[in-house]
């Protein structure tokens, strides 16, 4: 049974940050590419950023420069380091496990900024 499990959601002001962590379980985590996605409300999940099981990253615009993923293969877990932190980056932001077809969601936690 898969199971990722997000924290590090909560209140924060504009300018500030918070650090996202996502644990798994029931996966090979090493081989495993992980992602993070958010959905604001009354809009679609959007894909944030990556990082392939060799360590390459990738982000969307929006948040270039100012949000970093990470992985600890030893802990099975990725994080997201969010700095800089703007009202539209609030959001519910989900945990991503993926490998060929094969997806797997955490929970969500919800991160939100105020102005």
């Amino acid at each position: 049974q898969v199971q990722l499990v997000e924290s590090g959601g909560g209140l924060v002001q504009a300018g500030g940050s918070l650090r996202l962590s996502c644990t798994a379980s029931g996966i090979i985590f090493s081989i495993n590419g992980m992602a993070w996605y958010r959905q604001a409300p009354g809009k679609q999940r959007e894909w944030v950023a990556s990082i392939a099981s060799g360590g390459s990253t990738s982000y969307t615009n929006s948040v270039k420069g100012r949000l970093t993923i990470s992985r600890d293969n030893a802990k099975n877990t990725v994080h997201l380091q969010m700095n800089s932190l703007k009202p539209e980056d609030t959001a519910v932001y989900y945990c991503n496990a993926y490998r060929g077809v094969r997806n797997y969601w955490g929970q969500g936690t919800q991160v939100t900024v105020s102005s």
